[in-house]
């Protein structure tokens, strides 16, 4: 399997060159994106976080003292803005100044704890923000990998994350390109609606074969 994904690692590389992944000048930012980029896109996030940035927002610290309908009034591009203001408050009174304990799976729980960071959210803080070695999971690595014939329709998070970190070495740089990889792979070639005659990938994925395979 090693072998297996660095080939997937490799053609995608070759194709789109590295990603330079995750967009963010501060630690605070790429948490502050994490949480924001739930359930939208990016383009609405990088309003928010510049309105954020106008008002003097775009820290643990500020939002941590900031009123809701303040932070609110900022994100409201990323949508749930009333939801998210709230959570992005609570999240950052908790995370400003705590030290992470020396066992890098009791911050990873901590992560969890708190309302409004899932699975997916806490590894991209993990990785992007505290350069811990987690792999990022999301809808496009489960698209990708489901149609390559490498995991189950149904597969859970922990599963798919498995396959990654006890096959790779756990590398914090290689962890973040090969997901940007995914991800940019995913909008181009394994969308929704595959293109999947221009797909890199289409002498390794299972997909391809079942849909264009020719009936003997």
């Amino acid at each position: 399997m090693t072998r297996h994904l660095l080939q997937i690692y490799r053609i995608l590389f070759e194709e789109n060159g590295p990603q330079h992944w995750w967009p963010g000048e501060t630690r605070d930012e790429v948490i502050i994106g994490a949480i924001l980029t739930q359930n939208t896109n990016w383009s609405n996030v990088e309003k928010a976080i510049t309105n954020l940035r106008k008002e003097n927002l775009l820290s643990l610290h500020s939002l941590s003292k900031a009123a809701p309908d303040e932070v609110a009034k900022c994100i409201r591009p990323a949508g749930y803005y009333n939801q998210k203001a709230v959570r992005l408050i609570h999240i950052s009174q908790q995370l400003y100044n705590y030290q992470i304990p020396p066992v890098k799976e009791d911050f990873r729980s901590f992560l969890l704890s708190l309302k409004g960071i899932g699975p997916e959210t806490a590894d991209s803080i993990l990785l992007y923000a505290y350069e811990l070695p987690y792999f990022v999971i999301d809808a496009y690595t489960q698209r990708l990998f489901n149609r390559l014939g490498i995991i189950a329709d149904h597969a859970r998070y922990h599963e798919i994350q498995n396959l990654f970190m006890q096959n790779l070495k756990p590398d914090i740089g290689f962890f973040n390109e090969y997901h940007a990889l995914i991800v940019r792979h995913a909008k181009n070639h394994c969308r929704k609606q595959p293109l999947c005659k221009s797909c890199p990938l289409h002498e390794l994925c299972q997909y391809y074969r079942n849909t264009f395979s020719e009936p003997i």
